[in-house]
């Protein structure tokens, strides 16, 4: 309770867009459609990938996970930004402000070592195709897959739980969309330089290792390709990898912009639309480069559809 005593806040106000009063109907109206797509896609994945037993291998396992992590990451921002939007309700409470960063953390951590993790998993498929079943066995997609979610876990505990023990006394406006690390550090009345080292070396680990391993894994794999004596198979395998750089640059690309930026050097607006990026594109954009041009989900889809349309007509 010594938190409660240092803070005499007990809200907080989110700024969203509110510098731009004209824009908030259109805003709101293009995000709740990208919500909603979003909550459709990945839970078409989901619901494929769990009914088909075809599909339950490492690969097609890595991207149902993606997609529940997706639905989460949406689901802890997004409501909460329509409503900020859509009313003159722009507070939340500090308790909500804690769990939302949480879940931020949470989430956005495991989808850090999760795309790495589906990256290794290509690597050793394309790149080592005979050793691949012995490389990719079950107790190392269940480590690689542990490993994703208790890391997200670990750094949401201590970075959420670090912040929320500095004091709040002064200003409560949060000139951001949600509740994320570096919009509220800017309004902790002390001493955060400590703190601002932790998370720098942090993200560096929980970010930046990740996308190195990843573009090392795809280099791999592209030198892999190139020695393939298909043309249509090289093209078909250099469109996959270019489709999974695009998301993967996107996502990790701007979370770094936002996470390792110092605290003297926070800019809002441009902060805003980085979060946009990877709060709001990324989990859009992942069904879609993941799975809708994979011939084994449209598959699946079809086999589904085709279940459902005998089952009405029957």
């Amino acid at each position: 309770m010594k938190r409660q005593n240092q803070s005499s806040l007990v809200e907080f106000i989110l700024l969203g867009f509110s510098n731009f009063p004209e824009l908030q109907e259109q805003l709101f109206g293009v995000f709740l459609v990208i919500y909603l797509v979003t909550l459709m896609g990945n839970a078409i994945i989901i619901v494929i990938i769990s009914l088909d037993q075809s599909l339950h291998i490492p690969m097609y396992l890595f991207l149902l996970n993606l997609s529940v992590v997706e639905v989460s990451f949406s689901a802890v921002i997004m409501p909460k930004m329509l409503v900020v939007l859509s009313t003159e309700k722009t507070t939340i409470s500090f308790a909500g402000c804690f769990a939302q960063m949480y879940f931020i953390l949470l989430f956005g951590g495991t989808e850090c070592f999760l795309l790495g993790a589906m990256a290794y998993d290509r690597f050793a498929a394309i790149c080592h195709p005979l050793s691949y079943p012995m490389i990719m066995n079950k107790r190392a997609f269940m480590k690689l897959l542990l490993f994703s979610w208790v890391s997200g876990i670990m750094v949401a505990t201590v970075q959420t739980t670090w912040v929320f023990s500095f004091p709040f006394c002064g200003p409560n406006q949060i000139n951001h969309l949600s509740c994320e690390t570096p919009a509220v550090l800017e309004l902790a009345c002390a001493d955060t330089f400590l703190f601002e080292i932790y998370a720098f070396l942090g993200t560096i680990l929980i970010v930046m290792v990740p996308f190195l391993l990843i573009l090392l894994s795809y280099i791999r794999v592209l030198f892999a390709i190139l020695k393939m004596p298909s043309t249509t198979g090289r093209q078909k395998a250099f469109s996959t990898c270019a489709s999974h750089l695009t998301s993967v640059t996107l996502f990790y690309g701007t979370a770094n912009m936002t996470y390792l930026q110092p605290k003297s050097g926070y800019y809002p607006e441009s902060k805003k639309l980085m979060s946009l990026a990877y709060s709001l594109l990324t989990p859009l954009l992942n069904p879609l480069i993941y799975s809708l041009r994979n011939n084994e989900m449209k598959r699946a889809l079809m086999k589904l559809w085709q279940r459902k349309v005998v089952l009405r007509t029957g």
